[in-house]
């Protein structure tokens, strides 16, 4: 079992290193925070702005990117503003709503009512939305990366009176920015579909068929372009390492997780806001509980959930899946209730009002940090583009940052340590019931949790 684990420690140690000062990473605590974040680099950007994201959104925090963008390279012509969203998320309105119009829309009026100098692209990374979309995360303003799980829109920045709750993470690295830039570049100079969204007509998936076909095949092995070194403890450095993954096979990203999975022999720190592990994962976790590692799991309560809807609103389809979910932790904390009991595994519930949880990550060992917008669940961990920095610390300059962000999620939990504390079917609302009821029938709810 330790052969595995100092297999594991000697990979990470392996890996090309960025570094940086502790000075120079600044984590930020508050969705709003996030937002004045974003706009003030904006404003202050001399170079280049590289935004990606799943979606900009057609609302108020939407148009203030957009606005902010604008004035930025109007005052400055020479300045380089790029966005990235996702193709498919762009052309259709919220999952469960109808819409008159859709975020493509959207850029595309304000393009021209505000004769914008900028382009928003569309990454189409399968061919329907349903097999995989564009879910790499990341800010890039001149030499600064601001990373976060969070996309464009109200509830994200805090615009209004609800937020969903992400990680925030202001990074000033000239290297680590330019490795985000360059694989974007590629992404939009390579004849690989990748479409200004602003520009009408938008063309579709099937008119850019071999153009989508060899962005598939790029986007499987391409990773971020940077000259890093090994991390010397002598040092007191951070060391950093971009990292993207696509797909099931030779995933560099879904490699890394596992890594820091094994190589963990102390304390591991989980945050998913979809209780729905990947078989890996779920084995690695058992492994982990056996050899004797603590761990924290951060879940986002059901009604916390983006998809959740009271009981005493009018009842969709979309609805049952944070019942769903659900049911994935009950089953798992059941399975491991020796260990809730023993204090080995810990599950905190995340709720705060009517605010929702987003957040994604790995502390491991007080060490090893990992951002990233994955999931960890089957869809990141097949479908979708993923990617994400690992922050790895030997001096125990992180180990502060960590304990400061872990009580701040944590103040607002509910700490499980028994696994009748999470409901079961029969606690769910009638209409909830019928729904999970006929999926288990039909076994929909396990095609369900491999696509959602």
């Amino acid at each position: 079992m330790m052969d595995k684990v100092n297999k594991s420690l000697a990979f990470i140690a392996a890996q090309p290193f960025l570094t940086a000062d502790i000075q120079d990473i600044q984590f930020l605590y508050h969705a709003d925070e996030f937002r004045q974040s974003i706009l003030e680099c904006i404003a202050a950007a001399k170079q280049r702005i590289y935004l990606t994201a799943l979606y900009l959104e057609d609302d108020e925090a939407g148009r203030e990117i957009w606005l902010s963008l604008d004035q930025a390279k109007k005052q400055n012509p020479q300045l380089e503003v790029v966005v990235l969203v996702d193709y498919h998320r762009a052309q259709r309105g919220l999952i469960g709503q109808a819409a008159d119009s859709t975020n493509a829309t959207f850029y595309q009026q304000y393009a021209l009512e505000h004769q914008s100098q900028f382009n928003i692209y569309g990454i189409p990374v399968k061919n329907r939305e349903l097999f995989g979309v564009l879910h790499l995360k990341g800010f890039v303003f001149d030499d600064k990366v601001l990373y976060s799980g969070a996309s464009l829109n109200n509830i994200y920045l805090h615009k209004k009176e609800r937020y969903r709750y992400d990680r925030y993470c202001l990074i000033a690295n000239a290297a680590l920015a330019d490795s985000f830039v360059h694989y974007i570049k590629q992404l939009i100079v390579e004849d690989f579909g990748v479409v200004p969204l602003n520009v009408a007509p938008v063309p579709s998936v099937a008119e850019m068929k071999a153009q989508h076909r060899q962005l598939r095949k790029h986007l499987k092995t391409a990773q971020y372009d940077y000259q890093g070194q090994a991390l010397s403890p002598q040092d007191g450095k951070i060391g950093l390492v971009p990292l993207a993954g696509f797909g099931a096979r030779g995933n560099k990203l879904n490699q890394m997780i596992r890594h820091i999975f094994h190589s963990t022999q102390r304390e591991l720190v989980l945050f998913t806001p979809y209780f729905n592990f990947p078989a890996a994962l779920s084995r690695d976790i058992t492994a982990m509980l056996k050899r004797g590692v603590n761990i924290t799991l951060v879940v986002g309560d059901k009604t916390a959930n983006d998809f959740y809807i009271p009981p005493t609103e009018p009842f969709k389809t979309i609805a049952g899946l944070p019942y769903l979910y659900e049911l994935n932790l009950r089953k798992f904390a059941k399975r491991h209730n020796k260990h809730l009991a023993s204090g080995l595994l810990n599950i905190h519930l995340w709720r705060h009002d009517n605010n929702s949880f987003h957040l994604k990550g790995i502390y491991a060992d007080k060490q090893t940090m990992l951002l990233t917008g994955n999931n960890l669940n089957p869809r990141a961990w097949r479908l979708d583009l993923e990617n994400g920095i690992l922050l790895q610390d030997k001096s125990g300059a992180l180990a502060d940052i960590q304990a400061k962000e872990l009580d701040l999620i944590l103040s607002n939990t509910t700490k499980i340590t028994h696994y009748e504390q999470i409901e079961s079917l029969d606690d769910y609302p009638l209409q909830v019931r019928k729904l999970l009821s006929r999926m288990r029938v039909f076994r929909a709810d396990n095609m369900v949790k491999r696509i959602l």
